[in-house]
């Protein structure tokens, strides 16, 4: 007798479905067939052994399982379920009506328990764009997939709940989301907020303009000044997800499983903080079975790179390809996939080996040539991609022992959304652009005009300055930001002036 289950498998961060085809007749063979992986080869011995311990059984004939379509390789243990209901359907120990209407996914523990799998979310959204009814999988993925509507998610501890489900013998309960209550009930769920930061306004300042034209931005100051404290408080002022980011986000986590167990959808921006032994391949995404990245990970929120001179340098230049096109294509031989990878770069790194150069206190020890050369280990490509430069000072302790509150991150929140509507509505027509950082060359002439004596404040600052060219672009999009945290529709001189500032290690004499 020939029975059909469907599960799913992921390509990149959306899913495929697979049509099982279990076909048990006469004889004593186990065939499966469609390109499995070992892990699901595997399965046969775990559905044997969760079936005997909950009194049922594969039966003793020929049985031929095909994963149909048979030229995409399927991976990983979440088609046991699938496998194990297509078996005992075909060999008439369950009813077979129902089963068509339904996607089925887990992977079997010995004792027939359901353990949670990947890429609940995509899968969820692809079973309804395909008409199914209803979604079966583990109950720590239930909620995360019931956020997608039009769909009926049914999460399930045992298979044994499973059998009596299609036997009709009882009810799955099923798993019902208010996507937009929870989308909202969390979007302004940080940990860290901008009002326990004593001083450092500067440095503030230079976060919001950042966070305004989603500029990348990297931290150069002595160890214990604040860096990573200010870093980590970054996605508190950055505008708040939409509901269509939030679904991109938490699918690209489900796809990775990262998701927490009983999770369903992210609706704050991510911050990822990988340590610098990370490699290229974890950073960017790929490996033999491709996975997103750290890179694509971020999306939608902060890439923070600690100590960014200690991380590899083949792992900083893959870095840079990302920064412009906003996405990661990873290429293997049998195939080809992209992950979203719209990020904002926060590095962070001492100003040379023993970390005191420039300090007002402590004098560097670094012998003569070694701080250049310590800078040098971040190429000028990837710091042509980082607009913002800002030198972090240690804090006096009369500003550490003040006991005011430092401004709020909500209220430095609203005047960067202020600014991001304002560019919107500048970019409404330019397909893929919304902030500042993204502007071309073509529309810098476009929406960054300056008038006489901003263009003379510009030549001095590149003369006097040492600045290099490249900082040219750059100081003209800060500048534009500035203005539009101003609600000005003009780069004034005080703008250019300030974004001037913020190009510390463009200058030709920083390091020495």
């Amino acid at each position: 007798m020939l029975v059909k289950t469907f599960g799913s498998t992921i390509l990149g961060i959306n899913a495929i479905t697979i049509t099982v085809e279990v076909n048990v007749d006469t004889g004593i063979q186990f065939f499966l067939v469609g390109l499995p992986d070992s892990a699901v080869k595997e399965s046969h011995q775990r559905i044997e052994a969760a079936l005997r311990n909950n009194g049922y059984k594969i039966p003793g004939k020929k049985i031929v399982i095909n994963m149909a379509p048979a030229d995409i390789r399927k991976e990983g243990s979440a088609y046991d379920l699938t496998i194990a209901i297509g078996i005992l359907a075909a060999s008439e120990q369950i009813k077979q009506d129902k089963i068509s209407d339904f996607v089925i996914m887990g992977e079997l523990s010995l004792d027939g328990g359901l353990q949670p799998i990947k890429g609940a979310l995509p899968i969820a959204i692809e079973a309804r764009r395909q008409g199914f009814k209803g979604f079966i999988l583990p109950t720590q993925n239930a909620r995360e997939a019931a956020i997608v509507s039009d769909l009926e998610v049914y999460g399930a501890d045992n298979i044994l709940d499973v059998i009596r489900f299609f036997n009709g013998e009882n009810t799955l309960q099923q798993e019902i989301v208010n996507t937009r209550e929870e989308f909202y009930s969390q979007l302004n769920d940080y940990e860290f907020d901008f009002a326990d930061v004593k001083g450092q306004e500067n440095i503030k300042r230079a976060l919001e303009i950042s966070a305004a034209g989603g500029h990348n931005v990297i931290l150069v100051g002595p160890p214990g000044s604040g860096k990573t404290m200010l870093a980590k408080r970054l996605p508190s002022i950055l505008p708040p997800l939409n509901l269509h980011e939030a679904l991109e986000t938490t699918k690209i986590h489900s796809v990775a499983g990262r998701m927490a167990r009983h999770a369903s959808l992210i609706s704050v921006r991510p911050f990822r903080n990988p340590h610098h032994t990370i490699s290229d391949v974890a950073l960017v995404g790929g490996g033999s079975n491709p996975q997103p990245g750290e890179i694509s990970l971020a999306h939608n929120g902060v890439l923070f790179l600690d100590e960014l001179p200690e991380f590899k340098r083949t792992v900083l230049e893959v870095l840079r390809q990302p920064l412009e096109d906003r996405q990661v294509t990873v290429s293997r031989a049998r195939l080809t996939v992209e992950y979203p990878a719209s990020f904002m770069l926060v590095a962070a790194m001492n100003p040379c080996p023993c970390g005191y150069y420039n300090h007002p206190d402590k004098e560097c020890v670094c012998a003569p040539g070694v701080v250049q050369k310590y800078l040098n280990k971040i190429s000028g490509p990837l710091l042509d991609r980082i607009d913002i430069h800002v030198e972090v000072v240690p804090v006096p302790f009369r500003e550490l022992s003040d006991v005011r509150t430092s401004e709020k991150s909500a209220a430095i929140r609203e005047r960067v959304v202020n600014a991001r509507l304002i560019q919107e509505e500048r970019y409404k027509e330019s397909g893929g652009i919304h902030a500042n950082a993204q502007m071309s060359s073509k529309m810098l002439r476009t929406y960054c005009q300056i008038d006489d004596t901003g263009h003379t404040l510009l030549k001095n600052a590149m003369e006097k300055l040492s600045l290099s060219a490249r900082a040219y672009d750059r100081i003209l999009k800060v500048a534009r930001t500035i203005a539009d945290l101003d609600a000005s529709d003009n780069i004034r001189t005080e703008h250019l002036a300030e974004a001037i500032h913020y190009r510390s290690l463009d200058r030709e004499n920083w390091g020495g």
